[in-house]
């Protein structure tokens, strides 16, 4: 009898300890999202404001809500990872902690709004170790487009895709008749002269399409090679469906009316060329898998 009240003493007071355990990650996780909330709520704010403003960044909203789903998707493989934390998660923290801070001091956004991501990864190795971390990499280095990248590298990409639209659409426009003497991301029309701008330098189209491909691919192409392939190709149909609207813009100049071609007409054809680009990347997927069946007929 003893023994049975001194087994019983024994599970009972096992049981509050197990009860604790399985709630203290919560309450760790209530904490993070608590010290998120103190330290990034201004950061935060001013990001998704640019997502909004910004047409070059407006992709951000995808990014969170696409990582969120991947996680959400492979939640009961993630749950049956052994956990195993790790102290090197402290050395992950501190230093997303000294880059927020370098940040902050140094108003740059970039390390601001980064230092966020290497927290979370720190966070996750710490509670979890890196077994954990492992499975949720490419959901969480997602994170990173969400970030607008910083202005000193956004020009350094800008200018060359500037020049390079210029260079294409001006050997194009010879072809439809339309004589041209190029000059730097000046193209001379003999209507009037057409500039290549920042904002029709293809960076738009590049980066929303580059995340739409990764997307895409994520769900239809079930190779990580064809994933990755999908993603490199999404940068020349980018550049060339930006060409194209220049192109199109020119001949509008020269053989219709130059008010309406740089107003509406230009303005309309940032989308039809974003869903021509849309089309090219399905077509290209399309390319990846005929060419995966053919290989694969040959094998056997």
């Amino acid at each position: 009898m003893s023994q049975v009240l001194e087994g019983t003493a024994v599970q009972t007071a096992k049981e509050p300890q197990l009860q604790i355990r399985r709630t203290l990650p919560i309450w760790q996780l209530a904490v993070f999202i608590a010290i998120i909330a103190f330290l990034y709520h201004e950061i935060l704010a001013k990001l998704v404001s640019d997502w909004w403003n910004d047409p070059d960044f407006s992709h951000g909203f995808l990014v969170p809500l696409f990582s969120g789903f991947v996680v959400w998707q492979q939640r009961k493989k993630l749950d049956a990872i052994e956990s195993k934390p790790s102290a090197f998660g402290l050395v992950v923290i501190a230093g997303a902690l000294a880059i927020l801070i370098v940040g902050v001091l140094g108003a740059e956004l970039f390390l601001s709004r980064t230092s966020m991501i290497f927290l979370l990864a720190g966070f996750l190795i710490f509670y979890r170790g890196w077994p954990l971390f492992r499975a949720v990499l490419f959901p969480w280095a997602f994170l990173f487009l969400m970030v607008p990248i910083p202005a000193i590298i956004f020009n350094q990409i800008t200018f060359p895709l500037q020049i390079l639209a210029s260079k294409l659409a001006s050997n194009l426009l010879p072809i439809f008749g339309v004589p041209v003497l190029r000059e730097g991301n000046v193209i001379q029309l003999p209507a009037m002269p057409l500039e290549v701008a920042e904002a029709c330098s293809g960076i738009r189209s590049l980066m929303s399409l580059g995340t739409l491909a990764i997307v895409y691919g994520y769900f239809i192409e079930d190779t990580h090679w064809g994933r990755v392939l999908l993603a490199l190709c999404s940068i020349p149909i980018a550049v060339a469906a930006n060409a194209g609207r220049i192109l199109g813009t020119g001949l509008m100049v020269q053989y219709w009316d130059p008010e309406k071609a740089l107003g509406f007409f230009h303005e309309f054809s940032g989308w039809v060329i974003f869903l021509l680009s849309l089309g090219l990347l399905f077509a290209t997927h399309g390319l990846i898998t005929s060419a995966k069946k053919f290989w694969k007929g040959r094998a056997a």
